[in-house]
């Protein structure tokens, strides 16, 4: 799916093969460049850059289209007094792992244009200008396809329809709107669900205690056992041992939920444990188990944003592009990107595991708002059906990821030329890799396919839609963002079809899924990973073979319609084997 292409504007003329998106405008371009492809001959060409987009075209024919929030960082090669024929130019790096390469003549000094318009339109938020988000929408309003009001993506996840769809409010639990000011914790929702005898003014102590006020809440109750996922951040213990009487009893009254009364609450922390030790130093910690009765705590031994992001920086290296005589195989060691995987997934399939045997489970890192997404996300989604559909991965990701707060602004970098930043980190793409990773185990599970997983990475730096556009949920509400931008999940509904998997069998997958977190099952997500380097990109696409069937199959009961109408009206069953023989062949092959 071509964003690009499908949110420009038809009632433009194209511009020597350029057709612009409403709002969009034409900042400069550079006639006499140069693109330096690793994989092709270099190909002469117009450079030129827009409010939202970086393009290459040769001959009228874009080669190259980048939204401009993919861009990483600019780099200029060589000086005036630089020598061969491509010592003087562009590098660009994106975030999308590819790395592009611009050759300039030093004559005109068109360069310096180039760059200064790439630095300040790539990098919105360090210069103070509006996010093309912003421009999209008020320009677009009516003249795309995306829909508006009632009908827009932002309406697609509704807290209390969630909480309805699991059966709340009940007699265990509430939901609570003492957050609807955004006073007790600015990065948590308005609306949340807590076991229904812990009163307000509790509720309020409990935040005092817990790091960023982020306090324990409901994220999901199991539909047979009734056992629990509850989400927080570390307590405020300390080497001292300080202790909250309204945080130990909250502990209580979640695990007095359960059906079960000797069933423990089992504490999983996502940290390895002298990371947490080490926060008590700075007054932080972990829950003691001799405050905490009837709990267990549990180190998962994930590790931090800088470790990840350390992690990644090693994968891309190796990635594009890969030089034949580099040694992959212990890059990729290196790297440890596959183990950091194995970890989050062999974390969540934990918690699965003691849901399903009717344990409650509390999920928490330092601040709850990364490795504590990654876990709780994951084990809905191999425990609920619902959350593996189009419309239910959307409502995990809108729940877990933006309504409690994970920080997309400052881990992405948006709109900010800092590129060094320690605060950014891969954990959102982690969680899409591990996603990805359950989907190769379970083909047939999944409503959607990879282009899905591949659409959200890439508009999540993109800059066009303003769902992962600031920190949380009271900054995006305070930007008037659901009136102001569009949402990604409009895009998502209207190129329906391109990501729909054509082997999904719900019929078969309507219990959890028992994934293995082996390493042997590990694999590198080529389809996202490698997509820019043609080398490494398989010789046949399994998925768009299985969706060729699909559309054969639909043909072939065209025609049969046609000449046994009668059969056909009778037989309405008969009409799911194609499918399932797609699903089968695609297996086989």
């Amino acid at each position: 799916m071509d964003a690009l292409e499908v949110l420009s504007d038809r009632s433009t003329p194209e511009v020597d093969g350029l057709r612009v998106m409403p709002g969009e405008t034409i900042i400069c371009y550079d006639d006499d460049v140069t693109f330096l492809d690793p994989f092709e001959p270099p190909s002469s060409g117009r450079l030129v850059v827009t409010s939202a987009r970086l393009s290459f075209l040769v001959s009228g024919t874009c080669k190259v289209a980048v939204p401009l929030g993919l861009i990483e960082r600019v780099d200029k090669v060589g000086n005036h007094s630089s020598r061969g024929e491509h010592a003087y130019g562009l590098e660009v790096q994106c975030k999308d792992f590819r790395s592009l390469k611009f050759s300039h003549r030093r004559e005109d000094h068109s360069r310096r244009a180039v760059y200064e318009a790439i630095m300040t339109y790539a990098f919105t938020f360090s210069s103070g200008l509006k996010y093309f988000a912003l421009l999209l929408r008020d320009a677009g309003a009516s003249r795309l396809k995306l829909p508006l009001g009632e009908k827009s993506g932002w309406k697609l996840y509704d807290f209390e329809r969630e909480m309805r769809r699991q059966g709340l409010p009940n007699d265990s639990w509430r939901i609570s709107t003492i957050n609807s000011k955004y006073e007790l914790c600015p990065t948590y929702p308005p609306l949340f669900a807590v076991p229904s005898n812990v009163g307000n003014d509790e509720l309020a102590s409990i935040s005092q205690f817990r790091s960023r006020g982020r306090l324990p809440v409901l994220s999901w109750i199991h539909p047979k056992t009734k056992s629990t996922i509850t989400r927080c951040s570390q307590p405020r213990v300390g080497f001292a041992g300080k202790r909250c009487a309204e945080d130990e009893a909250m502990f209580q009254a979640i695990r007095q939920q359960n059906p079960d009364p000797s069933a423990k609450l089992y504490i999983m922390d996502a940290r390895p444990r002298r990371n947490a030790v080490a926060n008590q130093a700075k007054g932080l910690g972990y829950e003691y188990a001799s405050v905490y009765s009837d709990c267990e705590i549990c180190f998962l031994n994930i590790h931090n944003i800088h470790v990840m992001r350390e992690s990644l920086k090693r994968l891309r290296e190796i990635c594009y592009p890969m030089q034949d005589q580099q040694p992959w195989l212990s890059g990729l060691e290196a790297s440890n990107w596959l183990k950091h995987a194995k970890a989050i997934i062999s974390g969540a399939v934990r918690i699965v595991d003691l849901l399903d045997k009717g344990s409650s489970v509390l999920i928490h890192c330092s601040d709850g708002w990364d490795r504590t997404a990654q876990l709780s996300a994951l084990a809905m989604l191999m425990l609920d059906p619902y959350y593996r559909t189009t419309e239910g991965f959307q409502v995990l990701v809108e729940k877990e990821w933006l309504s409690f707060g994970h920080k997309f602004l400052q881990r992405l970098g948006l709109g900010d030329r800092n590129h060094g930043d320690e605060q950014r980190s891969p954990v959102f793409l982690q969680f899409i890799d591990c996603t990805w990773q359950i989907m190769q185990q379970f083909p047939c599970a999944f409503e959607f396919n990879e282009k899905l997983l591949i659409a959200i990475l890439d508009h999540m730096y993109s800059g066009l839609f303003g769902t992962f556009l600031f920190n949380c949920q009271r900054e995006r509400t305070d930007a008037d963002l659901p009136n102001t931008t569009f949402a990604l999940w409009d895009l998502i509904t209207l190129c329906a079809d391109e990501f729909k998997n054509p082997l999904y069998s719900p019929s078969e997958h309507q219990e959890k899924l028992d994934v293995c977190p082996a390493m042997r099952f590990m694999r590198v997500w080529r389809g996202y990973f490698f997509r820019w380097n043609p080398l490494l990109q398989p010789k046949e696409s399994l998925l768009d073979r299985a969706a060729e069937l699909h559309r054969l199959c639909d043909k072939l009961q065209a025609v049969y319609a046609d000449v046994c109408p009668q059969s056909v009206s009778g037989s309405a069953g008969q009409q799911a084997a194609p499918t399932a023989a797609v699903a089968t062949a695609a297996a086989a092959s």
